[in-house]
């Protein structure tokens, strides 16, 4: 008879644990030796998040009533009280790191699908979020009367519609002070709406060898240098090379720009997109920057599926940790996906993990639909367990 690990298990094995350690390390110092580690810290998030635990006695009971399980997970006992502690003070950086590890490794892996587009370079969608908090427990995030809130920034990468970049901040601060923290790879494609405005970090962007496509402002002042042919026909109105000649863009010394007007051909809608590319068919244009709605999906995605609406922490710095496991969580799940080949949506995927968290089957029979044959329940317990 198979021996199995649980489907917890096995979404955990894509963690690199030489490098989660290291990173510890780094991070962290030297610390005692009964203090709740890393590793276990991160698993009980990830069972939170997962296992649609509200609070941290429902985490501490799901790892507390099979000692076998937190043997073969590679954690102790997690107190609620620990987890408390720890969330406040260790530092939510780490748990960042993890997150661009993380999708380093599944990028690296070879199972991320292909592209829509056919340029060379990857296409990231930019945006943030507002994600709502009480005021009487958050109050250091008041943003405004009797409202208080976080901002989630993320670019999303195109392959495989996974996030790639991603930052927690107050609900104040602009979208612009974390784009400029966000290193997106040369020749790659930024979108992203009117919020991102900053002409000196668009001059940046094309100075590095990265392309954007956004929409233009209202009562935006510019000059016609260049009038491109347009086809008879076609959705694109007009496709211009123009010069910005507002006071920031002069100060800005923003280089000549491309400026495309183009009529939704289903609701009749005009839209004038902007960008520094030259060569793209004006329609690839539009068409990149109605791919950008997917960070908006992603969002909706993220707030109903994982658990960011509910908080296991007041601070800042516990906010944060639990935003970045529930990105790894999703990068965990997508990779679990993509390597099975699994037709099934990301959600589908996530609601089978949570429906089958301890159950011991493979979890690609899972995805892919697969009967599998029962445990022998003469098997020892600590070799069934995890």
């Amino acid at each position: 008879m198979a021996y199995h690990a649980t489907v917890l298990r096995q979404l955990l094995q894509s963690v690199p644990r030489l490098e989660f350690e290291r990173l510890a390390t780094k991070l962290d110092g030297p610390r005692r030796s009964d203090a709740l580690s890393r590793w276990s810290q991160f698993l009980a998030l990830v069972v939170g998040h997962v296992g649609q635990r509200h609070s941290l006695r429902d985490i501490e009971s799901a790892l507390m009533n099979d000692p076998a399980l937190r043997y073969h997970l590679g954690t102790r006992s997690v107190s609620r009280s620990a987890l408390a502690r720890g969330n406040e003070t260790l530092n939510a950086d780490f748990f960042q790191e993890l997150f661009g590890l993380l999708y380093t490794r599944l990028q690296s892996s070879g199972s991320v699908p292909g592209k829509r587009f056919r340029f060379k370079g990857k296409l990231f969608s930019l945006d943030g979020s507002l994600v709502d908090l009480s005021m009487k427990v958050f109050p250091w995030a008041d943003i405004a009367p009797k409202k208080a809130a976080f901002k989630l920034h993320l670019g999303l990468d195109h392959d495989g519609l996974i996030p790639a970049f991603a930052e927690v901040s107050g609900g104040l601060e602009s979208e612009m002070d974390v784009a400029d923290t966000f290193a997106f790879p040369r020749g790659s494609v930024v979108v992203f709406d009117r919020g991102y405005s900053r002409y000196t970090w668009h001059k940046q962007l094309t100075e590095r060898g990265i392309f954007w496509v956004t929409r233009a402002r209202q009562g935006m002042v510019h000059e016609v240098v260049k009038t491109l042919p347009v086809a008879q026909d076609s959705p694109v109105l007009k496709d211009q090379i123009i010069r910005l000649t507002s006071r920031k863009a002069l100060q800005a010394e923003l280089p000549e720009i491309r400026r495309v007007e183009y009529r939704d051909p289903e609701t009749g809608k005009v839209y004038v997109f902007l960008t520094n590319h030259r060569r793209w068919a004006a329609q690839t244009v539009a068409d990149i920057y109605k791919s950008r709605w997917e960070v908006e999906l992603f969002f909706k995605w993220i707030k109903q599926n994982l658990k960011i609406r509910s908080f296991l922490g007041r601070s800042l710095n516990a906010v944060a940790s639990q935003i970045f496991v529930a990105l790894c969580v999703y990068l965990l799940v997508a990779f679990q996906k993509f390597v099975s080949r699994s037709a099934m949506g990301i959600q589908a995927v996530l609601r089978l993990v949570q429906l089958n968290l301890f159950q011991r089957r493979p979890l690609a029979d899972l995805l892919r639909g697969r009967k599998h044959d029962p445990p022998d329940p003469q098997m020892p317990l600590r070799l069934r367990a995890a």
